[in-house]
């Protein structure tokens, strides 16, 4: 599994950084993924993938054990697309 430390030194290493300043980069970039989004903007890295907030809409569901209708609050969630150049890389396809 890849954690936010293991890409700061990834990103350290390839970059030839310290990792202290590659875990403030990595921090800054997640940091500006998560504040777009949360300005309901989409964020866009190209071949990597594409970030989108929708919005669902409140709707009526039901307990599945006790079969109570229960009611489900509009919110809006995050959806990722990934982009050609991962969907190849995962694929195995370079």
């Amino acid at each position: 599994m890849l954690t936010k430390s293991l890409l700061a030194r990834q990103v350290a290493k390839s970059a030839g950084l310290t990792i202290a300043k590659s875990n403030q980069v990595v921090t800054s970039a997640l940091s500006a993924i998560q504040s777009s989004l949360a300005d309901g903007d989409e964020v866009r890295l190209t071949g990597f993938g594409s970030f989108k907030v929708s919005q669902t809409k409140a709707r009526t569901a039901r307990n599945p054990r006790t079969r109570q209708p229960i009611h489900v609050p509009a919110s809006r969630r995050v959806s990722f697309s990934a982009g050609s150049t991962l969907v190849q890389a995962v694929r195995g396809k370079k």
